[in-house]
């Protein structure tokens, strides 16, 4: 794959259909670097955040967009986000006795959570499972039932590289869905797109894929946007939340252990506030508000 880290739209020109398309490598790789996680979770983590990245390119919005499952089997809980349309990360917590020969998810339930910087928090929740419910067709589901938009997706990944495609039938109007729209166009790039292998996928760069599957339709592809793994984890962040324990509480907690640790979950990054520091963050603390 020669463009991994990135996400483009395309068009077809006269329908009413758009598509996106994404490749991640270096970040999956990040993600992949933080823990040991047994290959099948591993590989569900690419998928997640190659739909997340999907996702957010669709909306274009200044936010965060996530994904969160949690689920009966060996994987308890995974989330991918996407932050500003370019920042991703990602975490799975399974079970410590972990088997590839039962259920990853089982039956759980999949919320998509929409976080504008500008507006009003939006989750919609979905069912997902290892069968017929994998998380490309939870994610069908939610546009169908949430959105009222005709939507395909596709996604994979093999521990190296993750990919995604994205098909949706555009409404002609924001007052009405794409779901009983009979769209001949929309039934010929579903067709052709189902024709998609994973190892295409995985090993071409997307205007060789776009042109295999849509090389007889009018296709229209705009900039790639890049993505790259980022943690939202600072010091800062830490610090506020050591605040939010007040002094005689952290002060105890420092007299106890000797310190207060916070690790980063996501990108296991270590934060430490030793005596000094402490005093020193409640000091200035009250000197802000004097």
């Amino acid at each position: 794959m020669s463009n991994p880290d990135l996400t483009q739209r395309f068009l077809f020109d006269h329908t009413h259909i758009r598509g996106e398309i994404t490749g991640l490598q270096r970040s999956y790789q990040e993600v992949l670097a933080k823990h040991n996680y047994p290959e099948p979770v591993r590989l569900l983590l690419g998928e997640f955040m190659a739909a997340v990245a999907l996702l957010s390119d669709t909306l274009k919005f200044d936010g965060t967009l996530s994904l969160q499952v949690r689920g009966a089997g060996q994987v308890r809980m995974l989330m991918a986000e996407c932050r500003d349309n370019r920042a991703l990360r990602a975490i799975a917590q399974y079970n410590d006795d972990f088997s590839a020969d039962q259920a990853l998810l089982g039956n759980g339930q999949l919320a998509i959570t929409i976080e504008p910087k500008n507006g009003k928090r939006y989750q919609g929740i979905v069912s997902i499972n290892d069968g017929d419910h994998s998380l490309g067709h939870a994610l069908e589901d939610y546009f169908r039932q949430s959105e009222q938009i005709r939507t395909r997706v596709w996604l994979f990944a093999d521990q190296q590289i993750a990919t995604g495609l994205l098909l949706q039938a555009m409404p002609h109007s924001a007052s009405e869905g794409s779901l009983e729209v009979d769209d001949d166009a929309w039934n010929r790039v579903v067709h052709l797109a189902e024709t998609l292998t994973a190892d295409e996928m995985l090993s071409l760069d997307n205007t060789t894929v776009l042109q295999r599957l849509f090389h007889e339709e009018e296709v229209r592809v705009y900039d790639a946007r890049p993505l790259e793994f980022e943690c939202t984890c600072t010091r800062e962040r830490c610090a506020n939340a050591i605040l939010m324990l007040g002094e005689e509480e952290a002060q105890t907690v420092v007299a106890e252990q000797g310190e207060i640790r916070s690790d980063c979950q996501f990108c296991h990054q270590h934060y430490q506030f030793g005596p000094d520091d402490v005093t020193e963050l409640f000091e200035s603390y009250k000197q802000q508000l004097n």
